[in-house]
């Protein structure tokens, strides 16, 4: 399939590291099975002072309890209280959610996927440029020490294979494993490519939920690169792996274990060397670069537009799914 979008293949800066001399007042929304690790690092980091937490379930509040903060029943009780917030709600309240509190001015981290349509992600991003607020989706995987540690070595990329699999939970309910899964590797090889894409088929199909719970794409790039990138909610082990084929070398990361190792041609034989990382919490990792961004500045008005093309591409990825679907059914 043709890809109709133009894309800017620059992601944030992960690595810039200014001083952090105050501390910026937080609040998490939504402590369920997400929220409530968000609440339990800026509970600890120096640079937040959490000034609570927020759910719809009351019976979440003993979660508040335990760090000593207070809980909220409604997201507006925040307003006036919090300089920043965090949402981890699920993905269908994120964009009314999120635009109340950019209206604000209140510094605004959503977890992905950014919303489920593009038009009110885009309406989140005028907002944020048009209050100067730091807007910045949880792409987790950018701010996996692993994966920094690759993305220096990654050049001149010819095929990628990403496989993201895990068992089937029932958290998510409103959207399918593109959106749930699968936009994490779409952020990932586009900012790793570098490069327009071409052309694209996927395949999805659902199981369990109305939603495709099992999809693969392919996609060609301008430059001729190939990325092979499969996301399932139905395999019984987790899997996080990523393998990248360049023209010199073959490189293979497992996101979640944070080890790498290189393979490279050396005469008639292949080398094989282990990556060195320095292993870090990637959520701590991505909190952190959102209030290094807030006090620096650097993010203010900057809207994360990384997570923005790669939301319109996983859209593109779904509408051609549910068209390929429905084309199927029409043939019984």
């Amino acid at each position: 399939m043709q890809c109709n979008i133009a894309f800017d293949t620059s992601q944030p800066d992960c690595y810039i590291t200014p001083l952090m001399t105050k501390r910026t007042k937080i609040a998490v929304v939504g402590i369920g099975h997400v929220g409530k690790e968000h609440a339990r690092i800026l509970a600890t980091l120096p640079p937040a002072e959490l000034v609570g937490v927020c759910d719809v379930d009351s019976s979440k509040k003993e979660r508040a309890e335990a760090l000593s903060v207070p809980f909220f029943g409604n997201h507006r009780d925040l307003i006036g209280k919090a300089e920043a917030v965090s949402i981890a709600t699920p993905t269908a309240t994120h964009a009314a959610i999120a635009k109340e509190f950019l209206q604000a001015g209140i510094h605004t981290l959503v977890e992905k996927p950014f919303t489920l349509h593009l038009e009110e992600a885009d309406e989140l991003i005028r907002l944020a440029k048009e209050k100067n607020c730091a807007l910045q989706v949880g792409h987790i995987e950018r701010h996996n020490p692993g994966f920094r540690r690759i993305e220096q070595i990654a050049k001149n990329i010819r095929f990628l294979e990403i496989h993201r699999l895990g068992p089937f939970t029932g958290r998510i309910q409103d959207c399918g494993v593109v959106l749930d899964l699968m936009i994490h590797d779409i952020d990932i090889v586009l900012g790793l490519v570098k490069s327009e894409v071409q052309s694209f088929d996927a395949i999805g199909i659902p199981v369990l939920t109305p939603y495709e719970d099992i999809a693969n794409v392919r996609i060609k790039f301008k430059n001729g690169a190939i990325a092979d990138l499969t996301a399932s909610r139905l395999t019984p082990e987790r899997q996080r792996k990523i393998r990248i084929f360049q023209e010199d070398a073959y490189i293979s990361l497992d996101y979640e274990a944070q080890s790498a190792q290189i393979f490279r041609k050396e005469f008639l034989r292949i080398s094989q060397e282990k990556i060195d990382i320095q292993k870090a919490e990637p959520l701590r990792e991505e909190l952190e670069f959102f209030l290094r961004g807030i006090q620096s500045g650097g993010s203010l008005g900057k809207p994360d537009l990384a997570a923005r093309q790669a939301l319109a591409f996983a859209i593109e990825i779904v509408e051609s799914i549910q068209k390929t679907t429905r084309e199927l059914a029409s043939k019984i």
